[in-house]
């Protein structure tokens, strides 16, 4: 059967695509995301972070209560994990850890992200005396080094204030990195074609930077939000082992820190210090490997892996 296109309209004669095909199109926009390494990370987030968020709801008794259970209790149907020296059951004490630990590390996360992204992107398309001068501060909070800041805070500070006053110090003096990296990024894109129609359309700054800039950043800004939750989970986890965090907070550091003070290795009993860094080391591949898919996943899509 032929088709009179004589006396059609150019219009009427854009077939639209099959069903099967509008299928296969859905799925092949989301085929590039599917990698074996952000598949596994994905999964070890997924029940990591719910697990810990989910699971102290059935928790029988606060863990960081001390002398709340007998003390040092082998591992039980009752206590998976024992107790420790300090009558505190392991187990949800390290599901509490995992918890807090996590909720500290996106808290940060979000901070970082959103003040390394506002002032990187402006920064970057802006440019002129405003990127100097952001600039200036940029390096500078780049070359103060923020362990040793902790440090002596969390020594002026310790045990007066939440572990969540330390995220705070960690987005005062962590942004500066990503906020370097979008601002190259966004001076990269703020010369092409497109942005310059967006500019010569009378679109205001803020609209350029929201509808035009950020979208081909918003890869980076991803990958750069797990890891500053990583770095986040890390150096509070630093700042615990040695004492210089809330260690009555249960989190991973803070757990260490107990059983490194009450000798849990030479003591054996071992649930108290292999069950947090096993649940350390398992928390940390699962960021890592969801970072690298992610990173995987957009270089797979630009075409350049």
């Amino acid at each position: 059967m032929s088709i009179d296109t004589k006396d059609a309209d150019p219009v009427e004669l854009v077939i639209a695509p099959s069903p099967a095909v509008a299928e296969r199109r859905s799925g092949s926009n989301l085929l590039w995301l599917l990698n074996p390494r952000l598949a596994v990370g994905l999964v070890i987030l997924a029940v990591m972070g719910l697990g810990s968020f989910i699971l102290p709801v059935f928790a029988p008794a606060d863990p960081s209560i001390q002398a709340t259970y007998m003390r040092n209790l082998p591992m039980s149907g009752v206590h998976w994990l024992g107790t420790n020296a300090l009558g505190q059951d392991i187990f949800w004490f390290l599901v509490f850890a995992v918890r807090n630990s996590l909720a500290l590390g996106i808290v940060v996360a979000c901070g970082v992200t959103l003040v390394a992204s506002v002032i990187g992107l402006s920064a970057g398309y802006i440019g002129g005396r405003f990127e100097r001068l952001v600039m200036l501060i940029v390096d500078t909070f780049i070359t103060i080094p923020l362990l040793p800041i902790l440090i002596i805070l969390g020594a002026l500070i310790r045990g007066n204030t939440s572990f969540f006053t330390v995220g705070l110090i960690i987005i005062i003096f962590g942004w500066a990195w990503d906020a370097r990296t979008v601002r190259s990024m966004a001076l990269s894109l703020r010369e092409r074609e497109f942005i310059n129609m967006a500019r010569f359309s009378g679109a205001n700054t803020f609209d350029i930077l929201a509808k035009e800039i950020l979208p081909y950043v918003s890869a980076y800004i991803l990958v750069g939000f797990i890891n500053t939750v990583l770095f986040a989970i890390n150096t509070e986890a630093t700042l615990a082992v040695i004492g210089l965090s809330k260690v009555e907070v249960p989190t991973l550091g803070s757990i260490i820190f107990w059983a490194l003070s009450y000798n849990a290795l030479f003591t054996g009993h071992y649930p108290w210090i292999v069950g947090p860094i096993v649940a350390t080391v398992t928390l940390f591949l699962g960021l890592f490997l969801t970072s690298t898919g992610f990173n995987q996943a957009f270089a797979s899509k630009r075409g350049v892996s």
